[in-house]
């Protein structure tokens, strides 16, 4: 059973996945008032086993009756692989390591050293528990390279899955990436952000690993300062056209006016002339008149 004294229970406990796991808890408890608190010489059967500050040795049977202890029936674990797969179980979590031999499996608490060991010999213990654990932790090293190198084969199994649409010659996005883009910036601009791009990587030979990223990442940007300097610009009109204009009214004007005082003068000419003659022809027939008449009176007489 667990020897005397008291442990030390880290804070940061409520943030491990055991924590709200009852069953678990319970039984990294049990490991952790069941390990030595000091470096001891334990008898296991006929032979002596060397324990170390956070070590304790143990068993499928012997690791069953600790965690039933003090509970009731209807709580007891039954199976004696039970208890012990749960054991197996904290390790694979990285809270202990077990030594497994044919007679006794010999548990160390990770990092006991860190959280349950006396300041003067943390050093000490820090180094023995890294020295036993450097092992597994380097079969552990290895294991997570090669689960994180199969995740990251799944990753770009699962990106190249997504067909990209050749949007432009050097431009590729996804059905979704150009609607996003679409429903964020509208068609024209989205169109031509994807002439900027393409126009930038076709000249400086760049390459991306997502197009819709650099989009995102400066085009936008690009496209929004080209609009603000459209925006701001006035168009100027043309003055040579303006003064070619101004120049043709004023020699139609004036090409207009000597025209109009010839036919004007020739209009008064031709006036005055037939004024002229309706005179003389007045005057000629007042004469006749006036003459025949003082002949009538002087013949008359």
């Amino acid at each position: 059973m667990a020897g005397k004294g008291w442990i030390k229970l880290h804070r940061k406990i409520r943030d491990s996945s055991i924590f709200n796991d009852m069953q678990l808890f319970r039984l990294w408890t049990i490991c952790l008032t069941e390990a030595t608190h000091k470096e001891r010489d334990q008898i296991v059967g006929k032979q002596t086993v060397h324990l170390m500050p956070g070590e304790f040795v143990t068993g499928r049977f012997q690791i069953q009756e600790l965690y039933n202890y003090g509970l009731k029936k209807d709580d007891q674990q039954k199976g004696d692989k039970t208890v012990y797969r749960w054991l197996e179980m904290l390790e694979t979590s990285g809270f202990l390591t077990i030594k497994k031999t044919n007679k006794y499996s010999v548990v160390t608490i990770d990092n006991w050293g860190i959280y349950q060991g006396d300041d003067q010999n943390n050093d000490q213990q820090i180094v023995h528990q890294m020295t036993n654990k450097r092992p597994s932790n380097d079969h552990q090293m290895t294991t997570n390279k090669n689960v994180k190198n199969i995740e990251n084969v799944k990753n770009d199994k699962k990106k190249d899955s997504i067909p990209k649409i050749k949007f432009a010659e050097f431009v590729k996005l996804t059905q979704v990436e150009y609607d996003k883009l679409v429903l964020a910036h509208g068609e024209d601009r989205t169109k031509r952000m994807i002439e900027i791009l393409d126009n930038y990587k076709g000249s400086k030979g760049k390459k991306y690993a997502s197009d819709y990223r650099a989009i995102l990442n400066w085009v936008v940007e690009r496209v929004e300062e080209e609009e603000q300097k459209g925006g701001n610009r006035q168009a100027k009109p043309f003055a040579g056209g303006q003064a070619a204009s101004q120049k043709h009214n004023a020699n139609g004007q004036a090409q207009a006016n000597p025209n109009s005082g010839a036919v004007a003068n020739r209009g008064s000419d031709q006036q005055d002339r037939q004024e002229g003659e309706r005179r003389g022809l007045s005057g000629d027939s007042q004469g006749s008149a006036g003459s025949s008449s003082k002949y009538d009176m002087f013949v008359r007489r």
